[in-house]
This record gives structure tokens, C-alpha cells and sequence, in this order.
């Protein structure tokens, strides 16, 4: 019935979300929220971890894409999963830190760090630096050496693989912002440079073509190319790079009709294809690395709003607007992101009214849905937008001063915040 498996409707006909009723939740915590479900989040770090031990006979680790949504409790859960976390500026690194998550098991991206963020890195002993560019390197390698310290790096790499995907969360391409291109032979100069450095050590290599992919082929294809990259790194360099990090982007059902792939069917296919390419090019099998974060945040999350001000235009649409908007999910303004919503209180009834859901932001593009289905809507009703654990509250902002939602954890039926509710003083914390 619902796109996330911790969601049903109780004996009253409220939706519940990990056993909690929805209406309870937005009365005790206010509205806008975000409620996830802890035990959904644990659930889908379990899944990750038993298919790639399963797969690659433990030589693995699954890394949780903390960008999708990150705050210390969520690093505390993956923590305790026993995952990695990659982390993509010093504010994430800092979250994971402050949250007691061993720096051995940080993974540390971005195409453009700092020499703060780089200085950070380097003095807390992250596990990886994922470098990016040839100039990221040789500034690293300069800071390493002011510092006595060897940074222990993976390069990203662009595959050139087409994803399916939306063209602003396409990464794999020749033409992105991210990484290091095969055609051109800048991969290869950046891996001769590497070696060359007293103060660099490299361990492996990334890749991430994309978000919300939907099929095999793109994740078997980008695992070719690369270990075909490591081939010819041993046989022209004599080096063999001992970890292929194949990255995330998994898709996740946002509504009805989408059909993600299991994370198990996933693993199990690249897996054979890994060992296949390995034995064909005289690799030994490398330790993998992958890097879920939506797929493990966004299912388990749901926002809830109440409803304000209806209005209907005659042979047009008609409007409901919410409590919140683009300042707690950009998504829509940004990708006109597709998602299953329903009135909470009403979750038992059908949806009979197609409406256009506009949030309370001072733009005509703040928008959360066009033609979306509802059970019949009025005012004072409670809207629960499902699948948005994943950038939703980690792209929240204050756009028109709006303070930040509350995020709620559920967990065994009890609720606690995980992150406060701000207020019109810490929007205006910081001016002077």
C-alpha cells in the first residue's frame, strides 16, 4: 500500500510510521517535521552489510552517504552498524567527529575541499581522502609533508557511463564537475603522480555515476571500466590498487510505480561481474566499497505539515497550502521530484481529489506536488509527504527566515528529537 514498509494506518485511519501515530506525533512536536524510523534505517544498514559480506566474502564495506541526511544521532546508528560514513565537507566531518565516529572508517569527498577542510582531514586521521583533481593532490601532498603526516587517498574517477537518470545528479560522465576523466588520460597522469609522492598513499579508486538509478546495467558497466583502469594501472605502472569503491545511487520508490532494484539483487549481479573482469584481466580480487544514502535514509522518513488556506481557481486547479515548503524540501523547485503524499488523519479513505500542494514561501515555484491525489482535503488536516529521510532536512534552509523543521527519531514505539526545532533567535543567531 505504501512506498516504505515502516508505514501503515492504525484502527482510527491515521497513517503510523514505526507504530506512531502520525496526528499524535505532529500534536506533541509541531509541524513542519521530519519523523524517521530507526528501525527502517537499521533494517536497510543490515540488508547492505549481509550482501556484501555475503558477496565478497567479507573483503568489503558499505559507507553511508551521511550528505542524504546527517546529524549525530544518524551517525551514531551507523556507528553502531558497524558501516563507514562518507562525508563531502568539514561540517559533515565535524557532525561524525563531534558524534564519537571513528575517523579509520571516514570517507572523505568533494571536488573542491579547502586546505581547512584538507588541514581537518589530515589531523584527525581520516581514512580516506577521496581526491578529486590534480590540484587537490598536489596540495595535499605539500599539506601531508608540513605536517610529517602520508595521506592515505582514493582518486574519483569519472567512468563515462550513462546512468538513466535526471541530468543535475548524473556524476559519471566525461562532462562533470566531479573527478578524474578516463578519455583524456587525466586518471592515469593523476595515479603516476600519486606514486610518485613521498607523502601520498594510494589505496583505491571511486566512482559514482549517479542518483535514483533504477537499473543494473549502468553499476555492472562502471565496475568494468574501472578494474579495466586498474589492469592497465599494473601492467604499465607495476602498482596494483587494492580497493574499487563503487559508490551509491541506488533508487528508492518515491511513488507506486517506481521499482528499485534489490539491494541484494544488486550486489549479487555487480559481484559476478567484479570477479568475472578480475580473473579476465589478472586482478586479484579488490576490497569494495559502496556508498548507500538515500536508499537507507529516505524510506525511512516522512514530513508532516498542516494544512492552511485552500483555494480553488474554477476550471484550473485547486491549491492547498501547507506549513512548510521549499525551505524544508527543495526538491520539487529543483528536479520536480516525484513523491506519494496523503492526508494523515484521513490515510484510510481514497484519495478523490486531484490538488496542487504549494508550500508558504514567498515564490509561485514553491510547490511540494502538481496533480496529486488526496483524500478529501480541508483545513487543519495534517499532510504527510512519504520517502523524504534523504535530502529533504540535509537541503533544508531559512529562505524567508523560516526556522529549520524538528527531525523526530522513532524507535521501539517511543519518539525523541534528534534534532531541535529552531527558533526565530538561532535564524537570527548570527547577525550582528
Amino acid at each position: 500500500m505504501f512506498v516504505s514498509d515502516c508505514l501503515s494506518v492504525s484502527e482510527t485511519g491515521h497513517l503510523t510510521i514505526g507504530g506512531r501515530d502520525t496526528i499524535e506525533l505532529a500534536a506533541s512536536f509541531g509541524t513542519p517535521l521530519y519523523v524517521m524510523d530507526e528501525e527502517q534505517i537499521r533494517s536497510a544498514c543490515r540488508r547492505y552489510k549481509a550482501s556484501i559480506d555475503e558477496n565478497y566474502g567479507g573483503r568489503g564495506l558499505v559507507t553511508y552517504a551521511s550528505k542524504a541526511f546527517s546529524c549525530k544521532e544518524m551517525c551514531r546508528i551507523i556507528a553502531d552498524e558497524g558501516m563507514g560514513l562518507d562525508v563531502v565537507s568539514g561540517g559533515e566531518l565535524h557532525t561524525a567527529l563531534s558524534a564519537g565516529f571513528p575517523a579509520g572508517r571516514i570517507f572523505f569527498h568533494g571536488n573542491n575541499k579547502t586546505p581547512e577542510e584538507l588541514a581537518f582531514a589530515l589531523r584527525e586521521n581520516v581514512g580516506r581522502i577521496v581526491v578529486d583533481n590534480i590540484y587537490e593532490l598536489e596540495l595535499l601532498s605539500q599539506m601531508a609533508k608540513g605536517t610529517g603526516k602520508t595521506a592515505a587517498i582514493s582518486f574519483r574517477i569519472k567512468p563515462g557511463v550513462d546512468a538513466h537518470t535526471h541530468d543535475f545528479v548524473k556524476t559519471g560522465s566525461i562532462d562533470s564537475k566531479f573527478g578524474l576523466a578516463l578519455e583524456t588520460g587525466e586518471a592515469f597522469d593523476a595515479v603516476k603522480m600519486a606514486l610518485s609522492l613521498d607523502n601520498i598513499r594510494l589505496i583505491g579508486v571511486h566512482c559514482h555515476i549517479g542518483s535514483q538509478i533504477f537499473d543494473i546495467d549502468p553499476f555492472e558497466l562502471s565496475a568494468e571500466v574501472m578494474l579495466g583502469f586498474m589492469a592497465r594501472v599494473k601492467d604499465e605502472l607495476g602498482y596494483e590498487i587494492g580497493e574499487l569503491n563503487l559508490g551509491g545511487g541506488f533508487g528508492i520508490k518515491y511513488i507506486p510505480e517506481h521499482d528499485p532494484v534489490e539491494y541484494e539483487r544488486y550486489m549479487k549481479t555487480v559481484s559476478a561481474t567484479v570477479r568475472k573482469v578480475c580473473a579476465e584481466k589478472g586482478l586479484k580480487m579488490p576490497f569494495i566499497v559502496i556508498e548507500p544514502g538515500r536508499s537507507i535514509a529516505g524510506p525511512a522518513g516522512v514530513t508532516l505539515y498542516k494544512v492552511g488556506g485552500i483555494k480553488e481557481i474554477p476550471g484550473v486547479r485547486t491549491y492547498v497550502s501547507v506549513d512548510g515548503g521549499m525551505a524544508d524540501n527543495p526538491r520539487y523547485i529543483l528536479y520536480e521530484a516525484e513523491y506519494d503524499m496523503l492526508i494523515a488523519n484521513k490515510a484510510a479513505r481514497p484519495k478523490t481529489q486531484a490538488v496542487t500542494v504549494a508550500g508558504r514561501c514567498c515564490e509561485s515555484g514553491d510547490l511540494i506536488g502538481e496533480n496529486v491525489m488526496l483524500q478529501d482535503v480541508s483545513v487543519g488536516d495534517t499532510l504527510a509527504v512519504l520517502a523524504t529521510g534523504a535530502y529533504n532536512y540535509s537541503m533544508s534552509s531559512n529562505y524567508n527566515r523560516l526556522p529549520k523543521p524538528a527531525v523526530v527519531m522513532v524507535s521501539g514505539g517511543e519518539a525523541k528529537i534528534v534534532v531541535k526545532r529552531e527558533t526565530y533567535e538561532d535564524v537570527v543567531r548570527n547577525d550582528l
